[in-house]
């Protein structure tokens, strides 16, 4: 059973603006067997090493430019924009059992990494802007940027990743999603599925910041979480549904795992009617696209 308390479910940054890891997350601490995470501030010509063991892992660059030598093959020279507000994503993806180092070629750089258990012995994988399915969701105040990095579609074994752009003002995953229990049709369908989330929030200005609600289907728990930069708040359960304070860009990179990689959720009833009642989208949307990439 999910424990929905700010306790259990926020991990407020304590980032003092220095080198190495400046948010991370333990499985064991989470509750659950699954996802770790680390994000990593490297100085230029700085280096990262580790090996991964009996885990997937996947690197996402939120910032600035790197080299990643693996003993299964190398990427050099990746990453673009000077921050999550200023392009779309690089990632690269590595199975288990791979050794790999990444050296910062730019000062201030900065990556966000996430790793589960697996033994699929899948391929590496650099993920380029143009592989990244850029979607514009939702109408109106509720409408929003998904930029999905690891889909359903690509051959990962655990992990689902994407990034999330709510303007300010605007609302995310209305009306509130849940995706907590694995349910199939007769056909096996997937209605909707199992999957732990938790997301690492990013803000255009210094004094944004957002506030995710989280609760139980039943409504017996709910708290609501205000997340500022670099802040962790997990998603374990329950429904859920994010509210960006005008003025400031909401990113929350998002992370997925559970019964399967197909990205299924279910409504709260309480306001399924919403979804149909949207008006047009956002006019400030795109926030970021594959355009940016033009002159590096």
């Amino acid at each position: 059973m999910a424990q929905y308390s700010a306790a259990a479910l926020h991990f407020p940054a304590d980032d003092k603006g220095r080198a190495g890891a400046f948010a991370a997350l333990d499985a064991k601490r989470a509750g659950w067997d699954t996802m770790n995470f680390a994000a990593v501030r490297l100085g230029a010509g700085k280096t990262f090493e580790i090996a991964i063991d009996t885990f997937e892992y996947v690197a996402v660059v939120l910032g600035g430019r790197c080299t990643i030598r693996t003993n299964k093959g190398d990427f050099e020279n990746i990453g673009r924009r000077d921050s999550v507000f200023s392009g779309m994503p690089y990632a690269v993806y590595l199975p288990p059992h791979t050794e790999f180092e990444i050296e910062s070629l730019s000062d201030n750089f900065e990556f966000a990494s996430c790793w589960a258990p697996s033994e699929k012995e899948n391929q590496p994988k650099l993920i380029e802007p143009s592989a990244v399915d850029m979607q514009l969701l939702g109408g109106g105040n509720c409408s929003r940027q998904m930029c999905r990095i690891l889909g359903g579609n690509f051959p990962a074994d655990r992990l689902l990743v994407y990034e999330l752009y709510t303007p300010g003002g605007n609302w995310s995953s209305f009306p509130p999603q849940k995706h907590d229990s694995h349910r199939t049709d007769e056909r096996g369908r997937v209605l909707e599925a199992q999957l732990n989330r938790f997301s690492f929030y990013k803000f255009d200005r210094p004094s944004g910041y957002a506030l995710q609600r989280v609760y139980s289907a039943d409504k017996s728990a709910d708290v609501t979480l205000m997340a500022r930069q670099h802040d962790i708040i997990l998603m374990p359960g329950g429904y859920y549904t994010l509210v960006s304070a005008p003025g400031a860009i909401t990113y929350s990179l998002n992370f997925l795992a559970g019964s399967t990689r197909q990205y299924a959720a279910s409504d709260d009833p309480d306001y399924a009617w919403a979804r149909a009642a949207l008006p047009s989208l956002d006019p400030r949307l795109p926030l970021v696209d594959p355009g940016m990439e033009i002159g590096h």
